[in-house]
């Protein structure tokens, strides 16, 4: 029986990994094990990352639509009810940008919803 000789798929996936960890510092960019660990790392904190920044720009939608409404004397839980109450389903990306960029669309909005029967 003839010998085969292995490790090309291995090498290959090491080859692989350890050219994601290209820049990493000291061992974490040459030595598989080192690197498989850090790898495995970056990449949990980068999805965790990912959820974070949703909730990041959520809190800063937030922020911009009750400064708005401040400016028009109602505070935000009360408008958001309101538009609910109304049926008009924009989200709060759209309502901050309505609030920074087009201001008297959003002074609309302000009054559609104060005119709203409680």
């Amino acid at each position: 029986m003839s010998r085969i000789k292995r490790g090309t798929v291995t090498k290959k996936r090491h080859k692989k990994l350890l050219k994601q960890t290209k820049g990493y510092w000291g061992q974490r960019k040459n030595i598989f094990r080192r690197a498989k660990e850090t790898l495995l790392r970056a990449l949990a904190y980068a999805f965790k990352g990912r959820k974070l920044r949703k909730r990041d720009f959520r809190k800063l939608f937030i922020t911009r639509i009750s400064a708005a409404c401040k400016q028009h004397g109602v505070s935000y839980n009360v408008f958001m009810n309101k538009l609910n109450k109304l049926n008009i389903g924009l989200n709060r990306k759209m309502l901050s940008q309505l609030a920074i960029f087009e201001p008297k669309a959003f002074e609309k909005l302000v009054e559609k919803s104060r005119n709203e029967i409680s």
